[in-house]
């Protein structure tokens, strides 16, 4: 079974774990210390920054499927040139911050012009959390008529949680989980649940019809590679005892 099948198969049982470096993280070393850690903490496969060195280095590193995320179509194509699996328009957190926006009309037609570049190619799209709620489920829908193969939602960087521990990890979750249940109840493909997710709310997810989850802070934040590793067999965890349940 090829890596890709072996994905597929995943989130047909609704247990892919994505473990995310960041899009803009192109430090080599810290990358190849977070694809360790989702080698050997059990994660589905790993997401990535669109360059071809880090992406050699990766394939050469671990035998997981590996997602390359950007927001051009271009440096996708020379991803899938470098040997990326699967390639992701998405991952916006980054920019949020330096005040850029993504309405859905530039990711409809970022993902026109990718599909058009890469007919062949499995195609994730994250759907914007700027956008109202009833507005990414049906920005999902056209997404998935201009050839998306995974919705990936988002919402971390929106929500401001008003309390600590568990409650403020729920909290902290929330925007995606709502986006998760209501797009996935919409459209036909894989929903990936991402952005603000930890072990406490992976079954959240899966519950509110997730097909698997995204982790990037999570793991990425971290210094110490003993610290990943565990917390990606957590994830891993929690995630596994969620699709047991819902069975």
């Amino acid at each position: 079974m090829t890596t890709l099948n072996q994905l597929r198969q995943t989130l047909t049982h609704r247990q892919a774990l994505k473990i995310i470096s960041g899009l803009q993280n192109f430090d080599s070393q810290f990358v190849a210390m977070v694809v360790e850690a989702a080698t050997l903490g059990g994660a589905t496969f790993v997401d990535i920054a669109a360059d071809r060195n880090l992406i050699r280095q990766t394939k050469a590193q671990t035998n997981l499927p590996v997602c390359v995320s950007a927001i051009a179509p271009e440096k996708l194509v020379e991803a899938v040139d470098a040997g990326a699996d699967l390639v992701e328009i998405g991952n916006y957190d980054s920019f949020y911050t330096q005040g850029r926006i993504f309405s859905g009309l530039e990711v409809i037609a970022l993902t026109k012009a990718t599909r058009n570049l890469l007919p062949e190619t499995l195609l994730s799209v994250t759907v914007p959390h700027t956008l109202p709620l009833d507005q990414q489920v049906t920005l999902a829908e056209e997404l998935v008529a201009c050839g998306a193969d995974i919705i990936q939602t988002e919402g971390g960087t929106s929500s401001n949680p008003l309390h600590s521990g568990i409650l403020g990890l729920i909290e902290k979750a929330a925007p995606t989980l709502a986006a998760a249940h209501a797009i996935s109840r919409a459209v036909s493909v894989p929903v990936l649940c991402a952005s603000g997710l930890t072990d406490v709310t992976i079954p959240m997810a899966i519950a509110a019809g997730a097909s698997g989850v995204g982790v990037g802070s999570a793991v990425n934040q971290l210094k110490d590679q003993i610290a990943m590793i565990a917390v990606v067999r957590s994830l891993k965890e929690s995630l596994n005892s969620a699709s047991v349940i819902l069975r």
